[in-house]
């Protein structure tokens, strides 16, 4: 089985690119040969190689950046998402893609559902949107997994940020009226590993039907919480490390204002993913420990 893996030096595509490998034959690709700032250049590659799956973990996900910059962020994340589903429904593939929370505007009480409206309250959650519905519109077998708090021990991202600031400021100002689930890039690519899996054996019984589904971490918590979570677990981790903050403290949204609004709710429900392919993803604590275990080791 050939597998085409955009996005290869981000958090989800690198992990990817090991967790596929167990399946078959795995081309991780970045942008210098698969842009998809320039979606018109996307479908030959993708015929060329002519996979029977693709993975697309390659966006724009500069969230703030995004607003002055939707017509690029909406190329990369809807017009080029479309024409990937379009060239998987082509050559016979099944097309598999990462939205997002930020679809939602956050006012819900509990947990979004699969079904629940869309409502994006910034332009990168239109982009991602506008990139569900090409992959839906598109046709062919392919699934669409909403995600949310995404980090890893590579690239850029919140943890990595919170332990640099840790260690050169004694106090942190955290927004903590924000709530999600931190969901850890390799957790993800091994649960759609064994989606695809699963996903492959009942294209071939002629039982597949494609959908869209959530894929998070278990439990919640806010910004506030999570910061001092993974200074509390790296402290753990490491005793003799000096870390100078000597305090946390929890915000409100309007005291830490950025140019994209966020959506005060960011829960997802993943039952649904569950009821569907037996998959569900550990509590947040569980990715956050293992993850900041890598990253330490790493420096050490």
């Amino acid at each position: 089985m050939k597998i085409l893996v955009t996005g290869a030096n981000g958090q989800v595509g690198w992990e990817l690119a090991r967790s596929l490998s167990v399946l078959g034959e795995v081309r991780a690709v970045d942008r210098r040969s698969f842009d998809l700032s320039k979606p018109d250049t996307l479908r030959q590659s993708v015929l060329d190689f002519h996979p029977d799956v693709i993975v697309n973990a390659a966006a724009y996900t500069t969230v703030d950046k995004a607003e002055s910059e939707e017509a690029q962020a909406t190329t990369i994340n809807g017009e080029a998402v479309g024409e990937l589903a379009r060239a998987a429904r082509e050559c016979g593939a099944l097309f598999v893609h990462y939205s997002t929370d930020y679809v939602f505007d956050g006012s819900k009480q509990g947990a979004y559902l699969e079904t629940d409206a869309t409502c994006a309250v910034n332009a990168y959650g239109r982009s991602k949107l506008a990139g569900e519905l090409a992959t839906r519109e598109a046709g062919g077998d392919w699934l669409v997994f909403r995600t949310t708090w995404v980090y890893a021990a590579r690239g850029s991202n919140f943890m990595r940020t919170i332990l640099r600031l840790a260690a050169i400021r004694e106090e942190l100002r955290i927004v903590g009226d924000q709530f999600g689930a931190p969901t850890w890039a390799r957790n993800i690519a091994d649960a759609t590993a064994q989606i695809v899996s699963r996903a492959i054996a009942e294209r071939r019984g002629g039982t597949f039907r494609s959908g869209l589904f959530n894929l998070s971490a278990g439990g919640s918590t806010n910004w506030h919480g999570y910061a001092d979570a993974i200074i509390a677990e790296a402290r753990r981790l490491q005793p003799d490390t000096e870390y100078m903050v000597k305090s946390v403290v929890p915000i409100r949204t309007d005291e830490y204002p950025l140019p994209a609004p966020r959506p005060a709710n960011s829960v997802l429900s993943n039952d649904a993913l569950q009821t569907r392919f037996g998959v569900r993803l550990p509590d947040w604590r569980v990715g956050m420990s293992l993850c900041l275990a890598d990253l330490l080791t790493a420096f050490r």
